[in-house]
């Protein structure tokens, strides 16, 4: 028995449709990889308004947290070598600003054994953001 479309080249347009299937195909495994988050892993909730930011005042927070506002306003001197580094709002959680707009400082946690997991952002505006746990969550800090 003779089958003659196994033994023929493609047609042409059959490999352009072939080839336009593939590349649609692509894009769908693309945008569907892409759905679970941003490049943080954490997930992007989307630009924040700062107007959805939960308030914070400086006194409600820990003592140290004070001190480090002191620190900010003095220019330093710091204790981790990491303080005023620029923090790239990766998770998308403080307002949209070009790269280099906020800078994060340590807040000491007694009794860790490394930075921990508290951090103030300092915007170039002057205003102050509040994270106790790693940058998951963020406080504005009313003045």
């Amino acid at each position: 028995m003779r089958r003659p479309w196994a033994s023929e080249p493609t047609p042409a347009r059959g490999r352009l449709w072939l080839a336009l299937v593939a590349v649609l195909a692509l894009a769908v495994l693309t945008w569907a990889l892409n759905q679970g988050g941003g490049f943080s892993g954490g997930g992007r909730h989307g630009q924040a308004d700062p107007t959805d930011l939960a308030r914070v005042s400086l006194t409600d927070l820990p003592p140290e947290a004070a001190h480090t506002v002191a620190l900010i306003r003095a220019g330093g001197p710091f204790p981790y070598d990491r303080d005023g580094v620029v923090f790239e709002n990766r998770e998308g959680l403080l307002p949209s600003e070009s790269s280099g707009y906020y800078h994060e400082y340590t807040v000491p946690t007694p009794g860790a054994g490394d930075r921990g997991a508290r951090r103030i952002i300092e915007g170039s505006g002057g205003e102050l953001y509040w994270t106790d746990d790693h940058y998951r969550t963020f406080e504005r800090i009313s003045p």
